[in-house]
């Protein structure tokens, strides 16, 4: 038997670690027609990689989320109209009052989600859901990439929904929402 100290190489002493303020970057001499690698500016490798472990929402507790925060907006957008009508409005149906309905609607879904942005929390649908809203990093994300997320979730729908489709077919099942705003919901 041969025991591995004698054949494994010695142990280099520990680096001092210098905090990244500290550290400088050393003037080299530049050769003329050579290329610049800056290796120390890409400490991390791309954007798009989720940094912590918290597992991915599944399709399915995203679409319950969104069922019951959809569910709340359709009952407040039911009590604006019985107050209207009971306050004397009328409620038509036809072509000419449909975009104003519809702007209602979409008025009542994008306060109910900056409200929640707003107050940095997660929606009563992911709650009730059991998710979470974390950063790929996996700390909770800031009130600007909450509104990151609200406006790109805007431009997902927007695009036909391939913006949410996108989750289908990504390697980690986010879409175009939590890419762009660098956060995903997971299972708490």
């Amino acid at each position: 038997m041969v025991p591995f100290e004698s054949i494994a190489p010695p142990v280099a002493p520990p680096l001092r670690q210098q905090s990244p303020a500290v550290r400088r970057v050393r003037n080299r001499k530049v050769i003329p027609g050579q290329q610049n690698l800056e290796f120390a500016r890409s400490i991390r490798p791309s954007d798009g990689v989720i940094y912590c472990d918290a597992p991915v929402a599944v399709p399915a507790h995203r679409a319950m989320a969104a069922a019951l925060d959809g569910s709340m907006i359709l009952i407040a957008t039911a009590i604006f109209g019985i107050i209207f009508y009971l306050a004397g409005g009328q409620v038509l149906l036809n072509a000419k009052t449909w975009p104003v309905l519809v702007a209602v609607v979409a008025a009542f879904v994008i306060f109910y989600e900056i409200l929640w942005c707003l107050a940095g929390g997660d929606t009563a649908g992911m709650r009730w859901a059991r998710l979470t809203l974390v950063d790929f990093d996996g700390q909770r994300p800031r009130r600007k990439q909450r509104l990151y997320r609200l406006a790109s979730g805007i431009l997902s729908l927007l695009a036909a929904g391939i913006g949410l489709l996108w989750a289908l077919v990504d390697e980690e099942t986010l879409t175009w929402h939590d890419h762009i705003s660098k956060t995903f919901p997971t299972p708490y």
